[in-house]
């Protein structure tokens, strides 16, 4: 990682679910509008799409700011083809594709009818982003890499990893595999409550979807842990190792620990109890904005 990319991500970015345009009614467009140029002000290096958006998406989000870095976290492979991607990023002027990231991931088996052969999918739409007019290049493009085979792709074809639900252990471990020059940005999921039980009631209603899907408890499985951490919507140590729960400086603690064990940047998903990860919390953004300071 060199010191002009670090400073391009910086070390917190906000992942949303919520910054979807195509998905908004009109007064739900402007709401984005608002909070993007708001995250902006406040300082947080890059926002990142989550919930499989868009190149649209994205442009959106681009064009509703000045100068922050835009990442998709994650674009699905199975909804949009390369050369779609590839041609809607050629849409965006120059200054404005410098700033963006295209997040590329491979979803679940559960949710992809087409699903197979997941890492030769991604290999061959790689290949067409490369050859693509203009094309997508490798600096310009990050994988949701969890396993030893994805993160080494990632490595060689990308700029790096982002890896979504995962412990400081599995960061420790991904930057073994990426090696000290890619690009390693996790997302953490953040319970801003400091009733504990509150916290991890909000924290299991956000996992259960999670906890359906094989890629991510296989991954959780090769960490140590076992069937019964799943069980009622995760265990206690497991959602003590996938959030941060408490207040801000606690959050910015948690943050610290995925940056020591060898993240370049943390992308903080605030999950509330009445809007889950679907709503804008801005009131929440804050409080973290403030609580970073110049870390951001």
């Amino acid at each position: 990682m060199t010191s002009e990319t670090r400073e391009t991500y910086g070390q917190v970015g906000i992942w949303s679910g919520a910054l979807h345009r195509s998905r908004a009614d009109d007064a739900g467009k402007a709401a984005i509008v608002e909070a993007v140029a708001e995250l902006e002000d406040l300082g947080y290096g890059t926002l990142w799409l989550g919930g499989s958006p868009s190149a649209d998406d994205a442009a959106a989000v681009v064009a509703a700011t000045r100068s922050v870095t835009v990442a998709t976290g994650i674009l699905s492979i199975w909804n949009h083809t390369a050369a779609e991607v590839a041609a809607r990023i050629a849409t965006l002027d120059a200054s404005a594709r410098g700033r963006f990231v295209l997040g590329l991931g491979v979803s679940h088996g559960p949710m992809v009818p087409q699903y197979a052969k997941p890492y030769s999918a991604m290999v061959a739409y790689l290949d067409a982003l490369d050859s693509a007019a203009p094309p997508v290049d490798s600096g310009h493009r990050v994988l949701a890499a969890l396993g030893p085979k994805m993160l080494k792709l990632a490595a060689g074809r990308a700029l790096g990893a982002h890896p979504y639900l995962v412990t400081t252990e599995h960061t420790a471990e991904a930057r073994e595999a990426l090696g000290p020059d890619a690009l390693l940005a996790p997302e953490l999921s953040v319970v801003l409550d400091t009733d504990l039980d509150r916290a991890r009631t909000t924290a299991r209603n956000m996992l259960a979807r999670y906890l359906g899907l094989p890629n991510y408890t296989d991954n959780l499985l090769r960490l140590g842990f076992t069937e019964s951490d799943f069980e009622g919507g995760g265990s206690i140590r497991l959602l003590e190792s996938l959030f941060a729960l408490g207040d801000a400086e606690q959050v910015k603690a948690r943050a610290r620990q995925y940056l020591d064990a060898g993240a370049d940047h943390v992308a903080l998903q605030v999950v509330t109890s009445d809007e889950g990860s679907a709503g804008l919390p801005r009131a929440e953004w804050r409080l973290l904005a403030e609580a970073f300071g110049d870390e951001l």
